[in-house]
């Protein structure tokens, strides 16, 4: 636990931040994996489909980490909604689009949890390495994301 309320509460906040943000990607992620269409579009749809339930479980452990740290897990009208990037196109074919959308919220996941690490360096070890962990996987999420641009950049 950390050493005092103010750095708790820091903490806290930036947990349910990240938070958000999972919740946020499950509910694009699960949009997209269903209303994407055309030929190279299964792929794409099916790497959606998986990483919701990798999303959903980040977010399943970030909330028991605020859970813990005394915080409360925030609900529906207490999320914001920023991922202009990932939302669901009129023009269910346009794959770059959102392959690009899904890369930006990898990248903004990254920056959280990167932030995260930082400020529980020598105060939360615990919290600090469920970051790390988390890091790593939208590294992973990131990179898959960048290789599918690069073939329709072709």
């Amino acid at each position: 636990m950390p050493a005092n309320d103010a750095k708790n509460q820091e903490i806290i906040n930036l947990l349910i931040k990240s938070y958000n943000a999972e919740i946020e990607t499950v509910m694009n992620y699960l949009a997209n994996g269903v209303n994407l269409e055309g030929i190279r579009a299964d792929h794409i749809k099916d790497s959606l489909m998986a990483d919701v339930e990798e999303e959903l479980g980040h977010a399943k452990r970030l909330a028991k980490r605020i859970h813990t740290l005394g915080g409360v897990v925030p609900g529906s009208q207490k999320l914001n909604w920023t991922q202009e990037g990932m939302q669901p196109r009129q023009d269910t074919t346009d794959l770059p689009a959102i392959i690009s959308g899904v890369i930006k919220a990898e990248e903004d996941a990254i920056a959280g949890y990167e932030e995260i690490i930082e400020v529980c360096d020598g105060v939360d070890f615990v919290t600090q390495d469920l970051a790390i962990e988390l890091l790593a996987d939208e590294q992973e999420h990131r990179r898959q994301f960048i290789g599918y641009l690069r073939e329709f950049e072709k």
